[in-house]
């Protein structure tokens, strides 16, 4: 009798066993199948609910400012976004596809004219002389150098179709991103209450607190690094504008990317520095300079006054989860990284004090 119960039972076990397998397999499959449906959708989705939290204050004011209409509020947000980054989108491009004519134009007619190298260039030690003298060569034939350069202009330019059809396909993602993020302010407070209830089954009754941390911490990094890089970007864009520089869109540009990379202005600012002084005259090439100055140093004015603002986790933390992000991940790494960071950080407080993050700060 006890084996007949013995029997019994294991049946049941192994029915339920089956059972359950079975239930969690057909869960997997769907929950893969949905992965791969929204896969191509899950960068600008990301992005859109970046957005949607670092602009929230703005959108905020523009919705009081609208009689408290939510989709009148969200649409006027989409619509300036976008128009906010396809408008100097399309003029760059303008601007590099002008150049660019006006160059092969230029070099095909034999009107193109180099200066001569100045006299201390080859001074200069290690390059100086090698520079000097392609330099020289390419004030009398302009031609000959550029058959030298063939190899490399070859190389450069299959990066440069590569990087086109990359931007084409960020600025894309970032249409998307802008009318996603759109879409979730309109429904912010059906999105908040997502967000909360998701973070109350993850961390029960400290969900809130960690919810704020990561809304705090994505604003803080918005302000701290993408808005620093902005103002860096645009005061150096019009300092160039000033002086003259040619192409000075494309360059303000490089100096958004290499800002947002932390990297600085400098590495942009400095050759356009030495051009200048060769170039235009000598009132121009010093104003300049004493422009570029203070706008490449303005990151570490603005920064640690930004960066960490309204977090209570210190601000080197939020900065080393913000580059470490930026290394792994991209531009998008910038803010997981932070976020995931700073969770971390006061995870680890929690654990270690047996308190709030609140205490633990």
């Amino acid at each position: 009798m006890n084996d007949s119960n013995l029997s019994t039972s294991d049946k049941i076990f192994l029915h339920r066993s089956l059972e359950a397998t079975i239930r969690i397999g057909l869960l997997l499959i769907i929950t893969v199948w949905c992965f791969k449906i929204v896969e191509p959708f899950i960068i600008p989705i990301i992005w859109g609910i970046i957005i949607a939290v670092a602009a929230y204050p703005l959108y905020k004011r523009l919705r009081i400012a609208l009689g408290e209409s939510h989709k009148l509020a969200a649409t006027t947000f989409t619509i300036a976004f976008l128009i906010i980054l396809i408008v100097p989108t399309v003029l760059l491009a303008e601007t590099l596809i002008d150049g660019l004519e006006m160059l092969a134009e230029k070099t095909r007619d034999g009107s193109l004219s180099i200066p001569p190298p100045p006299e201390n260039l080859g001074h200069l030690m290690v390059i100086g002389q090698p520079l000097a003298k392609f330099w020289l060569l390419a004030s009398e034939n302009i031609q000959s150098a550029l058959q030298q350069l063939t190899p490399a202009l070859k190389v450069i330019g299959s990066w440069l179709l590569s990087a086109a059809a990359g931007g084409g396909m960020t600025i894309l993602h970032f249409v998307i991103a802008i009318i996603i993020a759109g879409i979730l302010l309109a429904n912010s407070s059906g999105g908040n209450r997502i967000a909360r209830a998701i973070t109350h089954r993850l961390a029960d009754e400290k969900g809130d607190d960690y919810a704020d941390l990561a809304e705090a911490t994505v604003r803080s990094v918005a302000n701290g690094i993408l808005g620093v890089a902005l103002i860096q970007s645009i005061l150096a864009g019009l300092g160039f504008m000033v002086a003259g520089v040619p192409a000075a869109g494309l360059w303000a540009l490089l100096c958004l990317i290499l800002s947002i990379a932390q990297i600085g202005l400098f590495p942009v600012v400095i050759p356009i520095i030495i051009y200048l002084f060769y170039t235009a005259d000598t009132f121009t090439a010093v104003a300049f300079l004493i422009w570029s100055i203070p706008v490449g140093l303005l990151d570490s004015i603005l920064k640690p006054i930004l960066l960490g603002r309204g977090v209570k986790t210190p601000m080197a933390v939020i900065f080393i989860g913000a580059i470490g992000g930026l290394l792994s991940s991209g531009v998008i790494g910038l803010f997981i990284g932070a976020v995931i960071l700073a969770l971390g950080y006061d995870l680890f407080l929690l654990w270690l004090n047996g308190s709030s993050p609140e205490q633990s700060n």
